[in-house]
């Protein structure tokens, strides 16, 4: 009895222990899933379902070097929706998946840096604006965010401990990057930067503690295996699964293209608010207006300036100059926030945890609960209120709920005849995704610019650009609804057409979705 009795106080204690992670994770996984279909599909998402559903029709993932980005998603969403089906959510579960990883990584900090650090920090991020509303969209930063932690902790395993299994990790992490999207060399290469200024600045400010790299207790069979394991992935999934050799010179191919895009900026550049010539605040601006615990922990990064820990040096350093890189180059998209601010939440836990020397710890979460609740109000805002709203800067080019004027109605009539997926269609605009994923299910759609003129005879609809619709409603050959949507800012209005004959049920049916009046030509 005393045995047992002491066996389960020891698992009741662990289990105590555990508890604020376990909540933590739960609450990653509960925000990331909860009405995961609000939002309708993003342009990027529908082309990241478009590539999935190529590789079920060929075979492999043919990588294009001007895509930028690796095959690494495209796969793991292809896996989803073969699984699961053609789903809103089974095309964001890989995105889920990583984000919910990536809380569960900075958890793994408290190796390196204690529980209260590590705590703070997957809080942080589990209630982050942008980590939760990216983590509910089918994107490949998502993953980059993940395989970059690891890098690091294999990075901070091999100078602290220097065993065999943080070299497995940083070979993880390196690995995962290079398979995830071309912007691995701006953040090897701060990692590497970061170490040569951190030696420098602690010639000039010496480190307290500066923690002398472990003496190493893996081997060079150690170093084969991660090496070589490494290098058969990458060829792995380059090649298609060794289907096609040649697109693996794709890896070097595709530097040269996304630096000059990075320059060129593609239509993506942020140079409205230039403050410092080249540079701009636009993460910055960000920061401000959604992720204050991120802001507070650039702002405590000056702190390791002055004589301190050498690794949150090292992890202040590092994160400076990624920010720095991502500042200077013209091409911004608002989802690469994510792979910049993660090291700031450790570094602002840090800083908490020293104030706790001075102060009791209580007092400290206290002072802190203002930025976590601010983050979370924001989250909660953004993600379920606000998804498609064009002001929140988080929502660059969504898709509008009004695609579903267009989309259910096709989807209806599928649904209650079996011939409804063969259904005759024609779709003019100069801008059609999401569509293609969204539909891609139905075998006899065309997709033509808008300045097109398709054969229009035995249409069950049509959808063109507004401005167009004098010169097409006088071709039509059939008694039509009339229905306007948007898909997105930015595009031009669009109006669809549906033949009566089939998708009069639906209508008659919908007493608060209706054509407008006099929309009939019969």
């Amino acid at each position: 009895m005393d045995g047992t009795g002491y066996a389960m106080r020891v698992t009741l204690a662990r289990l105590k222990s555990n508890a604020p992670e376990a909540v933590i994770l739960i609450l990653a996984i509960a925000i990331r899933c909860w009405g995961i279909e609000i939002k309708p599909p993003h342009f990027d998402e529908a082309i990241n379902g478009w590539f999935a559903d190529r590789i079920t029709s060929s075979g492999l993932y043919s990588y294009d070097p001007s895509n930028y980005h690796g095959p690494l998603h495209f796969y793991l969403v292809w896996i989803s929706q073969t699984l699961f089906g053609r789903e809103l959510w089974a095309l964001r579960l890989p995105a889920i998946l990583a984000g919910v990883l990536s809380v569960a990584a900075m958890l793994r900090f408290r190796v390196f840096l204690g529980e209260p650090v590590s705590r703070f920090a997957a809080l942080a991020m589990a209630l982050s604006p942008a980590y939760v509303f990216y983590s509910r969209y089918s994107i490949h930063e998502s993953w980059q965010v993940l395989f970059s932690i690891l890098l690091l902790q294999g990075i901070l395993g091999l100078w602290q401990t220097g065993r065999r299994r943080w070299f497995f990790s940083l070979c993880a992490g390196l690995t995962g990057m290079v398979l995830t999207k071309e912007t691995y060399i701006l953040h090897l290469g701060c990692f590497i930067l970061g170490a040569l200024a951190l030696w420098i600045w602690g010639k000039l400010s010496p480190s307290r503690p500066a923690w002398p790299i472990a003496r190493q207790s893996w081997t060079r069979d150690d170093a084969i295996l991660g090496i070589s394991i490494s290098t058969l992935v990458v060829i792995f999934f380059y090649s298609g699964g060794f289907l096609d050799f040649s697109l693996i010179q794709g890896l070097w191919q595709t530097l040269t293209l996304w630096i000059d895009t990075g320059i060129e900026s593609a239509g993506h550049e942020k140079t409205s608010h230039d403050l410092l010539g080249p540079l701009n605040y636009y993460w910055i601006a960000l920061m401000a207006r959604y992720e204050w615990p991120a802001l507070a922990g650039l702002l405590a990064g000056l702190r390791f300036a002055a004589p301190s820990d050498a690794r949150f040096r090292y992890i202040a350093i590092s994160a400076g100059g990624v920010l720095l890189a991502y500042s200077i180059i013209p091409y911004k998209t608002p989802w690469c926030v994510i792979s910049i601010l993660w090291p700031f939440f450790l570094l602002l836990g840090e800083l908490l945890r020293e104030l706790t020397h001075n102060y009791s710890r209580r007092r400290i979460w206290w002072a802190s609960a203002p930025l976590l609740v601010v983050s979370a109000g924001m989250m909660f805002k953004l993600n379920f209120r606000d998804f498609t709203d064009d002001r929140e800067p988080y929502v660059y080019v969504q898709t509008h709920t009004d695609i579903y004027h267009f989309v259910d109605p096709l989807v209806h009539a599928a649904e209650v005849d079996p011939e409804g997926y063969h259904m005759r269609g024609a779709i003019l605009l100069n801008s059609y995704y999401p569509l293609p994923w969204m539909l891609g299910d139905f075998t006899r759609i065309g997709y033509y610019e808008a300045e097109e003129s398709p054969d229009l005879e035995g249409l069950d609809f049509l959808v063109i650009e507004s401005a167009h619709e004098n010169e097409f409603e006088n071709k039509l050959r059939f008694p039509f609804f009339k229905v306007p949507f948007r898909i997105r800012s930015g595009q031009e209005d669009c109006t669809a057409y549906f033949a009566t004959s089939r998708f009069r049920a639906y209508f008659d049916r919908e007493p608060d979705f209706q054509p407008e009046r006099g929309a009939f030509n019969e």
